[in-house]
């Protein structure tokens, strides 16, 4: 049975996607959080997720293991060392070794199954083609032609009984402007993790490409970063 205010939101526990839960919640959805535990190094993201879930109220989460280990290719999923401290320049070109071969490809194909299952035609994802790390699944072109293939390789989509849509209320935002609009919607900020090099104590590097980001975010919106880092 289809519910138009049902959502499956893809919820890493980093900044972007708890801001995306938060955006979700605002516009009336029951939210369903979909996370992968897919071998990544930043483990703890997944136990962010967990508190997000919480603080959310969502309906249902579910964590999904799927071992991209096995491929590798990644400084995510392999013993390979992540870039530190690169300057913005630098980071808008090319694809960095941080980038896990179709990751958002795969995600959101479990997210669509998940939905068809639930009757829910709306899908949230956190991706951002404004302050990102060159990213291919991470572009407006990406959604638009993943949207296409949901309601072409589904039942609802070739019985008609519903219309998948890809929302991705950060694509065209800074990290400073997301970071604004979690605030308004009270997102807490400290029970997030970005960082791809953590310690064993989970404390972010605070050099990585992510850490950057959310750094240099923090300071263009006027406020601190409530999470520690690495003296």
């Amino acid at each position: 049975m289809s519910n138009s205010k049902r959502a499956v939101v893809l919820l890493s526990g980093g900044l972007d996607s708890a801001t995306v839960l938060a955006i979700a919640k605002s516009e009336g959805y029951e939210c369903y959080a979909l996370s992968f535990d897919y071998g990544q190094r930043h483990q703890f993201e997944l136990q962010a997720a967990e508190k997000l879930c919480q603080k959310f109220d969502v309906q249902k989460h579910v964590t999904i293991e799927i071992d991209l280990r096995k491929f590798g290719g990644s400084a995510l999923t392999e013993e390979i060392e992540v870039p530190k401290d690169r300057d913005e320049e630098v980071m808008a070109t090319g694809i960095p070794i941080t980038y896990v071969p179709a990751r958002n490809t795969v995600f959101l194909s479990i997210a669509l199954g998940w939905a068809e299952v639930l009757g829910a035609f709306d899908l949230f994802i956190g991706v951002n083609a404004v302050d990102y790390s060159g990213y291919p699944d991470c572009r407006p072109e990406f959604i638009q032609q993943f949207t296409k293939l949901a309601n072409l390789a589904t039942k609802a989509g070739v019985d008609g009984s519903g219309e998948f849509n890809i929302h991705t209320p950060l694509i065209d935002l800074t990290k400073a402007q997301i970071i604004q609009r979690g605030i308004t919607l009270g997102v807490d900020y400290s029970q997030t993790h970005s960082c791809y090099d953590p310690n064993e104590a989970g404390i972010s590097c605070g050099h990585c490409d992510a850490c950057q980001l959310r750094q240099r975010g923090f300071e263009n919106a006027g406020l601190t970063d409530p999470i520690e880092y690495q003296t």
